[in-house]
């Protein structure tokens, strides 16, 4: 299929599945005149790269990856993958310590709030004509 069908079928621009290619996570056929062969598998691929970059997994850490994915209609991990599990909990922890730090902004910014509430700052004022 031609990279206007795999856009249809899966939802994703065409300008983003060349961006797959460039990144190593999609490797389509090419034919004599250039133009980009995908197979049904790649339909199947694409679910699975948005699955990981809505899990928060970065195409960097896909790319390492995506060659464990396996299965048509849902993501599965062959056991003979030791990197997938370890790639996954390195992106865990990451986003834990992102979450960490983004719960401590947030309770800076709830104290500072708190604070010009209680100082009046939170009123409007009023502009001198």
């Amino acid at each position: 299929m031609r990279i206007g069908d795999l856009a249809f079928e899966t939802g994703v621009s065409r300008r983003l599945l060349r961006y797959y290619e460039e990144q190593g996570l999609l490797r389509p056929a090419r034919l004599d005149n250039g133009y980009r062969e995908y197979a049904e598998a790649d339909v199947a691929m694409v679910r699975h790269i948005r699955a990981m970059l809505a899990a928060g997994l970065s195409t960097a850490v896909i790319g390492k990856v995506v060659h464990c994915v396996r299965d048509k209609d849902e993501l599965t991990v062959p056991s003979g993958c030791p990197t997938f599990i370890g790639e996954l909990r390195r992106e865990r922890a990451r986003v834990t310590e992102t979450i960490s730090q983004l719960e401590s902004s947030r309770r800076i910014l709830d104290a500072v709030l708190e604070t010009a509430l209680r100082n009046g700052e939170g009123a409007p004022r009023e502009t001198a004509r």
